[in-house]
C-alpha cells in the first residue's frame, strides 16, 4: 500500500530525517521518502502490518505532524438520547480506519466526522454507528433537507406526544387501582385486593402491557447498547422498569398458584409511571431542543427558491439551483435577492438587517456588492451574479454556524469522560446498593426500590445537553446580531481575553481618506473656493490624498473650473492651470522650493500635523492661498467600543504601520494608551507573540490580508467581515458589519454563553451527586424518607428539560447599546 501524508512542523533536512527514520522503524514499512519543499511524505508499507494511525502517531513522536487528505461529512444520526449515546457513536466510529475525527452533538443529533476517503468510505462509517444501535443518514445541507428535518422533528414531537397521551390514559387508572385504596378510595369488590386479590393484580397487568408495549423503544435500544457494551439512559429505564415489571409478574404468578394475598408488593404502576413519566420528559426535550436550531432555521428561510434572470432577451423565471455566475438577475422592491452579485443597472436601498444586524438600508447603485437573501426595499435593480451555491453569503454564514453548533467548547470535555464512565458505574451502584440493603436485613421488595430508583434517577441526560445546547443558542444569537463565531473554543476563549489589540486602517478608522479642516492663508478666498480650485486640479489624479479632495469637492456639489497644463513635481506636489490662474498643490517643502510663505496659517497647518493629519498646502498664482488636511477619519462606533471594553476590565491596544505622530493621534482620539507603530505587515504576528508571551489571553482585530497572520497567532482572531477572504478564513470570529461595538458583542455573548453552560454543568452534576445518594437509601437510614421509582422518574425527565429551559434563557440576549 502506498499513501501521501502532509507533514507540518518541518523547517529543514534534519527535519526530514527525522520523519523518514521515524516512519521506517515501523514494521511494515518499506520506503519512506519526505520531500521538505512540497511538505509530503510518501509511505510504502504492508497495511496487514501497520496502520495510517500507526504512521501518524510515529510522525508525532517524532514532534511532527503527518495529516492526511481529508474530507469532513455530517450525518443525521437517530435514536441518541443521552450523553452515552454520543459516547457510544463516537467510540463506534473513532475506531474506524481513517478517521481522523468525529464529533457527535445530542442536541442536533449530528455527526461530524473527519476521515480519509482513501481508507474508508460512507458505507462503512453507516455500518458501524448502525452496529452500535443508532440510524444513520447523510445530511445534506439543503433548503429541502431542511424542510425535511424541520418535518421530521415535528413529526418526532406528535409521536412523542401521542405516546405519552396514550400511556397517560393507561396509567392513570392503573395509579388510582394500585394505590387509591391505601387512601381510603371505595374499588368495587371484582377488582377490590382485600375480596379478589387476582382480579386486582390481573387488571394491573393488563393495563401496564399497553405502556410497556408504547414505551417499546427504551427497551429495544436499551437492552441492544447494554449487550454491546456500551449501556446508555434507556439502558437505566429498561432495568428499572423491566425488574419492576418481572418482579411483580412474579408475584402475580404466585398469587395464582398459592392463593397468597401480596397486593403490597406489585410494582406493576412504577413500571407504568416511570415509562409515562420519561415520555413526558422526552416530548418537553423534543420541544426545547427544536428552539435551539430556530437560527439555522431563520437562515435557512431568508434563501429565495427562485430568481428571475435575463436568457437572451427575455425575463424568465428559474429555481435559485439553475443560477451560475455572469447570469444577470432582475430584483422588484420587496424581493429577495436571490445570489450574491454587483448592481449593473438601477438603484435602490437594500435592507441586508438579517445577515448583518444593521437596521438602516444600504443605498446600492451600478458597480455596488449585492448580498444574496437581502431584500430589495425600493428600486428595480438588475444585477450579474458573482457567488452562487454554497458559495452565497448565505450559504457560507449557514455552513458557519452550523459548524460551530457542532463543535464542542473545551468545557465540554470534562462533561463527555464522565458520560462515558457514568452509566456502568450507576449499574453497579444500583445492583451493590440493592445487594448491600438486602444483606441488610431488608426484604426483596425494598431491595428492588433501592434498586430501580437508583437506575431510573441517575440517567446522564442533562448532562450531555448541558453544554450543546447553550452553544447552539449562543451562537445562534450571535448570527443574529451579525457575530459569527466559528466554534465552540473560539466562544469559550474569547471571555477569557485579557487585551484586545485592534489593528488601526479599516478597523478603528474608516479606512479612506477624507477632507478633514480648510485653512484659509489668505481672507480673499473663500474655503469651498479654495476646496473647488484644489479639486479642479487633482482631477484625474490617482493619489489618495487627491481622490479625498475631489470626492469631497462632489459632495459639497461644488462646480470645477477647467484645469490645463499639468505639471508633477516628483516628492513635492503638482502645478496646474485652472481658468487662467496657477495653482500649486503639495507639502511644505513645496512651498519652501516656492518661496511662499504661510504665516499665520503654520501654526494650524502644525497643531493638524500634531493630530496626524496628511496637509496639502495651496498656492494660487504665487501666493499662499490655505491649508487642506486629509486624514484617514475613525468610525463613529470605535471611540464607544473602546470606552466599553476598557471599562469591562479588558485591555485595548492599537497596531498599525503608521509612523508614531500619526498613530498616537488616531490613539488619543479613541482613548487608547497602548500603541504599536510603525509595524510591518510580516512582524504583525510577532507582536501578538509578544503580548502573548506575558502569558495574557490576546484577541486581534483586522480586516486585511496582511492582518491574517497576527489573527491566526492570537488566542482569539476576529476579522471585520467587510475586510478579505483571507482575513476572514484566518479569523475564529467573523463581524459583518465595519462596526466595532460587535467586538463587545461577540465578548458579551461569550461570557453569557459560558456562564450558562457553567450553571447547567453544576445543575447536572449537582443533581447527580445528590440523587444517586438518596435513591441509595442514605436518607431512610438515618430515619429518612425513602425515594419512591416514580418520584425518581419524573426528577430525572425534569433535569433534562431543566437544563434546556436555562439554555432557552440565552435567546433573550441582547447586545450593549453604543
Amino acid at each position: 500500500m502506498e499513501k501521501l501524508l502532509n507533514v507540518e512542523g518541518m523547517t529543514c533536512a534534519s527535519c526530514a530525517q527525522s520523519v523518514e527514520k521515524a516512519i521506517k522503524k515501523l514494521p511494515g514499512v518499506t520506503e519512506s521518502n519526505v520531500n521538505l519543499a512540497t511538505e509530503k511524505v510518501k509511505v510504502v508499507y504492508d497495511e496487514g502490518v501497520v496502520s495510517v494511525q500507526d504512521i501518524q502517531e510515529a510522525v508525532e513522536d517524532a514532534g511532527y505532524k503527518a495529516l492526511t487528505d481529508t474530507v469532513t461529512k455530517t450525518f443525521v444520526v437517530e435514536g441518541m438520547t443521552c450523553a452515552s449515546c454520543v459516547q457510544s457513536v463516537e467510540k463506534a466510529t473513532r475506531k474506524l480506519p481513517g478517521v481522523i475525527q468525529s464529533n457527535v452533538n445530542l442536541a442536533t443529533e449530528k455527526m461530524a466526522i473527519q476521515y480519509d476517503p482513501a481508507s474508508l468510505s460512507v458505507g462503512e462509517i453507516k455500518a458501524a454507528v448502525v452496529d452500535a444501535g443508532y440510524e444513520i443518514q447523510e445530511d445534506a445541507a439543503t433548503q429541502e433537507s431542511a424542510d425535511e428535518d424541520k418535518e421530521k422533528k415535528e413529526q418526532h414531537i406528535k409521536e412523542m406526544w401521542r405516546r405519552f397521551w396514550l400511556s397517560a390514559v393507561f396509567t392513570v387508572p392503573l395509579l388510582l387501582i394500585s394505590m387509591g385504596h391505601m387512601f381510603g378510595m371505595p374499588l368495587p369488590s371484582i377488582i377490590d385486593p382485600e375480596v379478589n386479590h387476582t382480579n386486582f393484580a390481573l387488571i394491573q397487568l393488563l393495563l401496564t402491557i399497553p405502556v410497556m408495549i408504547l414505551g417499546g423503544k427504551f427497551f429495544t435500544v436499551g437492552f441492544r447498547t447494554l449487550f454491546k457494551g456500551h449501556p446508555n439512559m434507556d439502558s437505566l429505564v429498561a432495568l428499572g422498569t423491566s425488574a419492576a415489571f418481572v418482579y411483580s409478574l412474579a408475584v402475580t404468578a404466585l398469587m395464582f398458584a398459592s392463593n397468597d394475598h401480596n397486593a403490597d408488593n406489585l410494582y406493576y404502576e412504577s413500571a407504568a409511571v416511570i415509562l409515562t413519566l420519561i415520555t413526558l420528559g422526552k416530548y418537553f426535550e423534543a420541544l426545547s431542543k427544536g428552539k435551539t436550531s430556530e437560527a439555522i432555521k431563520k437562515l435557512m428561510g431568508m434563501a429565495p427558491k427562485t430568481a428571475m434572470v435575463v436568457r437572451g432577451r427575455q425575463e424568465q423565471e428559474i429555481s435559485v439551483d439553475e443560477v451560475v455566475v455572469g447570469d444577470i438577475l432582475v430584483v422588484k422592491p420587496g424581493e429577495r435577492m436571490p445570489v450574491d452579485g454587483i448592481v449593473i443597472e438601477g438603484k435602490t436601498a437594500v435592507d441586508e438587517s438579517m445577515l448583518t444586524g444593521e437596521s438602516l438600508p444600504s443605498e446600492k447603485g451600478p458597480g455596488d456588492t449585492i448580498v444574496s437573501a437581502s431584500i430589495n426595499k425600493n428600486g428595480a435593480i438588475r444585477y450579474k451574479a458573482t457567488k452562487v451555491g454554497k458559495d452565497t453569503t448565505l450559504a457560507q454564514i449557514i455552513k458557519l454556524v452550523e459548524d460551530a453548533q457542532g463543535s464542542k467548547a473545551p468545557i465540554a470535555k470534562l462533561a463527555d469522560i464522565i458520560s462515558g464512565y457514568f452509566v456502568p458505574i450507576v449499574i453497579v451502584l444500583a445492583l451493590l446498593s440493592g445487594a448491600a440493603w438486602y444483606l441488610g436485613g431488608q426484604t426483596g421488595v425494598f431491595a428492588l426500590t433501592i434498586a430501580i430508583s437508583v437506575l431510573v434517577i441517575a440517567c446522564p441526560c442533562a448532562l450531555g445537553l448541558a453544554t450543546p445546547t447553550a452553544i447552539m443558542v449562543g451562537t445562534g444569537k450571535g448570527a443574529e446580531y451579525g457575530v459569527l463565531i466559528k466554534s465552540g473554543e473560539a466562544l469559550e476563549t474569547t471571555h477569557k481575553v485579557e487585551t484586545i489589540v485592534f489593528d488601526k486602517t479599516g478597523t478603528i478608522t474608516e479606512g479612506k481618506l477624507k477632507v478633514t479642516d480648510i485653512v484659509g492663508a489668505n481672507n480673499e478666498i473663500a474655503s469651498d473656493e479654495l476646496l473647488a480650485l484644489a479639486a479642479a486640479a487633482e482631477k484625474g489624479s490617482e493619489h489618495p490624498i487627491g481622490e479625498a479632495i475631489v470626492k469631497a469637492a462632489a459632495e459639497k456639489g461644488l462646480a470645477l473650473g477647467q484645469a490645463a497644463g499639468f505639471q508633477a513635481v516628483p516628492g513635492y506636489g503638482i502645478e496646474v492651470e485652472v481658468d487662467g490662474r496657477t495653482v500649486a498643490i503639495g507639502n511644505r517643502k513645496l512651498m519652501d522650493k516656492k518661496g511662499i510663505r504661510f504665516g499665520d496659517a503654520l501654526e494650524a497647518a502644525d497643531r493638524l500635523a500634531g493630530e496626524g493629519k496628511s496637509l496639502m498646502f495651496v498656492a494660487i498664482d504665487e501666493q499662499p492661498a490655505g491649508v487642506i488636511a486629509v486624514a484617514d477619519t475613525i468610525k463613529p462606533s470605535s471611540v464607544a467600543a473602546v470606552k466599553k471594553l476598557q471599562a469591562m476590565g479588558i485591555e485595548v491596544a492599537m497596531l498599525t504601520g503608521d509612523n508614531k505622530l500619526t498613530a498616537e493621534a488616531i490613539a488619543k482620539q479613541v482613548g487608547i494608551t497602548r500603541v504599536l507603530s510603525e509595524v510591518l505587515p510580516e512582524d504583525k504576528a510577532n507582536e501578538v507573540k509578544k503580548l502573548q508571551a506575558g502569558g495574557r489571553k490576546i484577541a486581534m482585530v483586522g480586516d486585511g490580508i496582511n492582518d491574517a497572520p497576527a489573527l491566526a497567532q492570537a488566542d482569539v482572531g476576529i476579522a471585520i467581515g467587510t475586510g478579505t477572504d483571507v482575513a476572514m478564513e484566518s479569523a475564529d470570529i467573523i463581524l459583518m458589519r465595519s462596526d466595532l461595538m460587535d467586538v463587545l458583542t461577540a465578548v458579551e455573548l461569550s461570557k453569557s454563553t459560558i456562564k450558562n453552560i457553567r450553571q447547567n454543568l453544576f445543575w447536572a452534576f449537582a443533581y447527580n451527586v445528590m440523587g444517586i445518594p438518596v435513591a441509595m437509601g442514605i436518607l431512610f437510614l438515618f430515619g429518612g424518607p425513602l425515594l419512591n421509582p416514580m418520584i425518581a422518574g419524573a426528577a430525572m425527565s425534569f433535569s433534562s428539560v431543566s437544563v434546556l429551559i436555562n439554555a432557552l434563557r440565552l435567546k433573550g440576549f441582547k447586545p450593549a447599546a453604543a
